[in-house]
């Protein structure tokens, strides 16, 4: 092999962890996002609404599918929350995620 070839397998490794890596700071986002909605909700299963959140990011790439069912079951609970403070919430656990997985937990 030549130094080339060692570099671009090198690459290629790294673009798969970074990858992976992203895939589990969105995952534990959306987790954090569902607990937040549910206590918000007054869920007594937060566990089991955060891992429908987490599924509803498989239905379209990006965020808008997590946003859109967290800000309609919130609204439809009755919960007062603008679309806007579900954003940034989720932009705030984004950081938080990314803080809790670098650290290994």
């Amino acid at each position: 092999m030549t130094t080339f070839d060692d570099r671009e397998q090198g690459f290629e490794r790294k673009f798969a962890l970074d990858q992976e890596q992203e895939f589990k700071v969105i995952a534990r986002r959306n987790r954090l996002l569902g607990e937040w909605a549910a206590g918000l909700m007054g869920l007594s299963t937060p566990g089991e609404y955060a891992r429908a959140v987490v599924k509803a990011d498989f239905e379209q790439p990006g965020d808008e599918d997590v946003l859109r069912k967290v800000f309609e079951d919130l609204k439809g609970s009755g919960v007062a929350v603008t679309e806007s403070e579900v954003r940034r919430k989720m932009d705030e656990l984004l950081a938080v995620s990314r803080g809790q997985i670098a650290a290994g937990e």
